[in-house]
């Protein structure tokens, strides 16, 4: 019997989940991702996307050329040059993994600044621990070179296949509320950045930012907006090591335990199944280095699979919300949240084998992950999940955080709708549940406002646009209790246009933001219609057409009885097709 005879029900839903997950675990190479940006001819006349193949409002983003600059010297003249011709530009990165519409210019004929070949390690100063890089270096290379010289970033993203300029254009981070916080913006100490200039300046300016230069609030998490970051130091600390167990717990106390936990542990994380209630508490700490252990992070989710078995998986999920199967989600959740836990996210205690917790390990081998990203091509046999060249994975990802003195409230509001319906965060526990981690307060003018909770939630998202989702009503009534009802503050490299409605008037310096872009760059040559609307510039960002709710491309309009204005929250119901169709409860 063929692999592929799952798809005619030899093998129940339950046994499809196993030889997949199995194959998921044991699978070797994988085809890189394709460059997200592609020309029809040699760098003209091209289109771009991100690295699942389609933004939130599944438009086609065109531009009439693209370059791909190997120095600052060739950066600078490709600004100076389509600045001179009044030209609209973006930058774009090896593998364009922010979700929302940021590099995409206005119109057809833009141009995009790819920072692929911008890659180079310039300068690591081991007695100020110090690193500078191009800000088309990635996570990967960065920790890397680092350790080689025992040195180590503190705190990252889990996913390293992000460059360091978007790392810095998004405010990415990873988890904790120690030291200066996870947000890699808040390492740097210094960065170079190259943006449009008059005629006397050459058509382009190019500004080293420092620790002294309060502009360097607004640049450490940029939106590329301000121009092209080319090089970034960040300052580093000595190499350590860190001890991991995950342990599990019920979710009863789970508002309180979220408060203190993240102060009892640097590098605490929390991975809650609400339909379970269930949490998983991540015990991540440093310990000294001579602590026995070579652990490795290789993380299951972002290993190579064979594409046979993405479609397997993901036929599956089709079936399911076509047949309203929420039993049959929520079988294969557990049965997938089981076989992670049980070997252990990736985690080996040797790098080859886990053998128990605690998982002890140097930080570069331990602080983030990615190997579906570093095999040959094969043809697409195998590939990253969400690849979309092959049937894989293809879901909404909805990011906010929401502050310290809010989050036990919002906790148990999701709780309350749990118990309303309580198969209906299955769906989000087949992508491993909600992933909350701590993020600390920030001096950039667009990064975190106070110490919060960043709550990461990935869901299924249909090939049509017009198909609501199973339990689509509970899950769009948490998604705006928290961005309208607790203040929640959107991630910006992902969502969808809905968590951005308003939201630059929740950063108390975005106003300094704005009038940094213009001054930087006062043609907007760097902006769009898109980013303009998010910074509440230009009207237009919810999108009312039909369907526009089901991808979170419109809320309530403004004049309707649950508009948030009036201090209501939209729930909507499950087929509904429009921006106006909701009830009236209240906050």
């Amino acid at each position: 019997m063929s692999f592929f005879s799952c798809k005619k029900r030899y093998f129940s839903p339950t046994t499809i989940h196993i030889l997949c997950f199995c194959l998921l675990l044991y699978n070797v190479g994988c085809s890189p991702p394709e460059d997200p940006i592609k020309c029809s001819t040699k760098n003209s006349n091209c289109t771009i996307t991100n690295s699942y193949g389609m933004f939130p409002d599944r438009t086609t983003c065109r531009v009439a050329e693209a370059m791909y600059p190997t120095s600052e010297d060739e950066l600078i003249a490709a600004v100076a040059e389509a600045t001179k011709n009044n030209r609209k530009m973006k930058v774009a990165t090896r593998f364009s993994h922010s979700i929302p519409k940021l590099v995409c210019p206005d119109g057809k004929d833009g141009l995009l600044i790819s920072t692929k070949n911008l890659n180079k390690i310039h300068k690591i100063d081991t007695t100020a621990k110090t690193m500078t890089v191009d800000s088309g270096v990635t996570l990967r290379q960065l920790i890397n070179e680092a350790a080689k010289a025992n040195l180590s970033l503190p705190y990252a993203p889990y996913w390293w296949g992000l460059t360091i300029g978007g790392m810095l254009g998004t405010g990415a981070h990873g988890s904790s509320l120690w030291g200066m916080g996870s947000a890699v913006h808040d390492h740097v100490v210094e960065l170079r950045i190259v943006s449009p200039g008059g005629p006397k300046d050459g058509y382009v300016k190019i500004r080293t930012l420092n620790e002294t230069d309060v502009d360097l609030d607004a640049a450490k998490v940029s939106l590329g907006v301000l121009g092209v970051i080319s090089q970034v130091t960040l300052k580093l600390e000595p190499i350590f090591k860190r001890s991991i167990t995950y342990t599990k717990k019920i979710d009863s106390d789970l508002g309180d335990q979220a408060l203190i936990f993240g102060n009892q542990h640097e590098f605490a994380d929390l991975t809650w199944y609400p339909s379970r209630k269930e949490v998983m508490y991540r015990i991540d700490d440093r310990v000294p280095l001579t602590t026995k252990g070579n652990g490795l992070n290789d993380f299951t989710g972002f290993r190579s699979t064979l594409s046979a078995a993405l479609a397997i998986i993901r036929s599956s999920e089709e079936n399911q919300e076509s047949r309203g199967d929420a039993e049959g989600k929520c079988i294969g959740a557990k049965l997938t949240t089981s076989l992670l836990r049980a070997n252990a996210y990736g985690l080996t205690n040797n790098g080859v084998l886990f053998t128990g917790y605690p998982v002890v390990g140097y930080q570069n081998r331990l602080q983030s992950s990615g190997t579906c990203l570093d095999s040959r091509e094969d043809a697409l046999t195998t590939a990253c999940p969400w690849d979309s060249r092959v049937k894989g994975e293809f879901f909404h990802q909805t990011t906010f955080s929401i502050g310290m003195s809010k989050v036990k409230a919002f906790i148990q509001d999701v709780q309350k709708l749990v118990s309303l319906e309580p198969k209906s965060f299955c769906g989000t526990e087949q992508y491993n549940g909600i992933l909350m981690r701590y993020v600390k307060a920030s001096t950039a003018y667009l990064g975190k406002q106070e110490d919060g909770i960043d709550f990461d939630i990935t869901y299924y998202r249909s090939k049509n646009p017009l198909t609501p989702r199973l339990f689509e009503d509970i899950l769009e009534e948490m998604e705006q209790m928290a961005m309208f009802k607790y203040g929640g503050l959107p991630h910006w490299g992902k969502n969808r246009n809905l968590a951005f409605e308003g939201a630059i008037k929740k950063y108390k310096s975005g106003g300094e933001f704005i009038k940094v872009m213009k001054r930087f760059d006062p043609k907007g040559l760097f902006s769009s219609e898109w980013i303009n609307q998010v910074l509440g510039l230009e009207e237009g960002l919810s999108i009312v057409k039909e369907g526009c709710a089901l991808e979170g491309l419109c809320i309530c309009s403004q004049d309707s009885h649950c508009a948030p204005t009036k201090g209501y929250f939209c729930r909507p119901g499950r087929v509904y097709k429009d921006a106006r169709v909701c009830s009236t409860a209240k906050n």
